[in-house]
Formats: structure tokens, C-alpha cells, sequence
């Protein structure tokens, strides 16, 4: 079955309806429609950070790439290392203690604000920043705006990188668990037909070209978006008139359900509608990783 494609609107909505990006959609600081600092920060903005007590900067990639070199002082967490796919209510509990040890050990607990980065604006950055919402913390998650790339190399120019190791340094970090951002196996299933269902892998993925799982093809009813489009070539995010239009056929109102294979790809979706001022999005953490497992739920291609 090909690709379900979704329309553009006949218009392309803005953020906050004022006609123009928000500050932080295309690589720069600043708030958003509603006044609330951006998700995204530039290379600057992030240079301005440098030796701030109350900032934390996370290094996702692997840690064979933050020993290559990363923007000084940040602590290396691998982020792609800690998969979940049991989204029963014994597993959500379990995720949701090990995110909090996570955080708490890198140092999220003392941060007022927590720079997530990745070789760009990548899906693993994209799982940090919707770890902190669903942990609560949603307030002080930031991404930088095309990573590391745009850090040694972008359009800021030179800037300074380091080689060595910077230790963790522990503090509290108390889970207050949203709800209303992850979403379970249970929840898609008894949503099915009311829910906007968006598959952020791959077309050869979600037509079942591409087997990753016992079963092959999506979830009945999934349009198919892959996480790629949320970008621009440089790796930065699109502005806000790229990714309305990227997702103007979703229903303007009414909860959307984001997946992928294991619900990175998928946060890289969520942090795009955030984007654009949606606040009904959610990460189902499975993902296909565990529905495509699981006989018992419909699939199709």
C-alpha cells in the first residue's frame, strides 16, 4: 500500500497567528506565540550559555563523536542507548523511573534551563527534549538548532569545541510524569478512528518494504511523515510556514499520536508541532517496535 499523503492547507498557518516564524523555528532564540522561551537555540545563544551554572548542556551522540570534539562543557549521554518498548502500565513505570536516574545523574535536577544537542537537530536531541515533558519539565528543555554541525561549522563561524571528558555531576531530580505527552499500546488501540495517527518512519517502512519487526506495514489509519521533512538541508529545523505546510493536513484541533520504530524519530514530530503551537501531541513510546510485535493489534500496508 503506498504512502498515505497528506494536502497542504489552503493557507499556511503561522504560529500565534502573526504571520511570522517564532524566533526559535529557524535557529535563533527567543519566545514563541504564547511568550514561552522557544525550544530551539542557536549557536550563539548557546555560546552566550557557555559557564552558566544554571545551564546544563547534554551531548547525545555517541561517545565516540563527543570524544572527537563537542561544545565545551557538556556531559556526553548517549540517549539512543536507552530504547524502551513495553508500554504496559509495569513498563511505563519502569521507563519512567530510569528517565528520572537519567536525568538526575547527567545533572537535569540543578539546571534551570537543559540544551539537548545532536550531530543536527536530531531525533536523538528530539528524545531528550520530550523525556523532560513527559517528566514534567517540559519548562526547561532546549535543543540546539542544527548541532553540532552548525556548532563547528555552521554559519556562526568558528567556535569553540573541546576534547576533553566533562564528569557528571549528579543532583535530585523529582518525575512529575505528564500524561498527556507518551501514549501506551492500550491508548492507540481504544483511539483508533479519533485520533491523528502520524508515522514519522520512513515510506519503504510504512508501506512494509522495509520489515523492522515481526509484522511489516503501520497502524490502520497512520499518515505517513517522515521525520526527515522536519528539516532543512543544514540540519536545522524548517521555519514555521515549511512545517505547517509539512503537516497542514492534520486536523487543526484533536489529539495527535506520534510513532515511529522506537519513538525517536517520533519525538523529532512531537518538537515540530510544538513548534507550531500544538499542544495535543503525544509520543506513543512503543512505537512499532512493540505494536509491530504484537499479533494481537490490527496492522496494515
Amino acid at each position: 500500500m503506498p504512502p498515505k499523503l497528506i494536502k497542504p492547507p489552503r493557507a499556511v498557518p503561522s504560529v500565534g497567528g502573526t504571520g511570522a516564524a517564532p524566533a526559535g523555528a529557524a535557529g535563533g532564540s527567543g519566545a514563541d506565540a504564547g511568550g514561552r522561551p522557544s525550544l530551539l537555540v542557536g549557536a550563539e545563544d548557546v555560546r552566550g550559555m557557555l559557564g552558566d551554572p544554571d545551564t546544563l548542556l547534554v551531548d547525545t551522540r555517541p561517545h565516540a563523536e563527543y570524544a572527537r570534539g563537542h561544545v565545551p562543557g557538556a556531559v556526553n549521554l548517549d540517549l539512543f542507548a536507552f530504547h524502551w518498548a513495553d508500554t504496559s502500565a509495569a513498563g511505563m513505570d519502569a521507563f519512567t523511573r530510569q528517565s528520572a536516574r537519567l536525568m538526575s545523574f547527567c545533572g537535569a535536577g540543578r539546571a534551570r534551563s537543559v540544551v539537548f544537542y545532536d550531530g543536527t537537530s536530531g531525533m536523538t536531541a528530539a528524545r531528550g527534549v520530550w523525556m523532560l515533558f513527559y517528566l514534567g519539565r517540559g519548562d526547561r528543555a532546549r535543543m540546539l538548532d542544527g548541532g553540532f554541525s552548525r556548532w563547528a561549522g555552521g554559519a556562526a563561524g568558528s567556535l569553540p569545541v573541546e576534547t576533553s571528558q566533562n564528569a557528571f555531576e549528579p543532583s535530585p531530580f523529582e518525575p512529575r510524569p505528564e500524561a498527556g505527552v507518551v501514549a501506551g499500546y492500550e491508548h492507540v488501540r481504544d483511539n483508533l478512528g479519533r485520533l491523528a495517527l502520524v508515522d514519522a518512519r520512513s515510506p519503504a517502512e510504512y508501506s512494509g518494504e522495509t520489515v523492522r519487526a515481526a509484522r511489516a506495514g503501520h497502524i490502520p489509519g497512520a499518515v505517513n511523515i517522515d521525520w526527515t521533512g522536519n528539516l532543512r538541508a543544514d540540519g536545522t529545523f524548517k521555519d514555521a510556514g515549511g512545517l505547517a505546510r509539512l503537516y497542514g493536513g492534520l486536523p487543526e484541533c484533536g489529539e495527535v499520536v506520534a510513532y515511529c520504530q522506537g519513538a525517536y524519530r517520533a519525538a523529532s514530530t512531537f518538537v515540530a508541532l510544538r513548534l507550531l503551537g500544538r499542544g495535543d501531541v503525544r509520543v506513543y513510546l512503543g512505537s512499532w517496535g512493540e505494536w509491530g510485535n504484537m499479533p494481537e493489534l490490527p496492522a496494515e500496508r
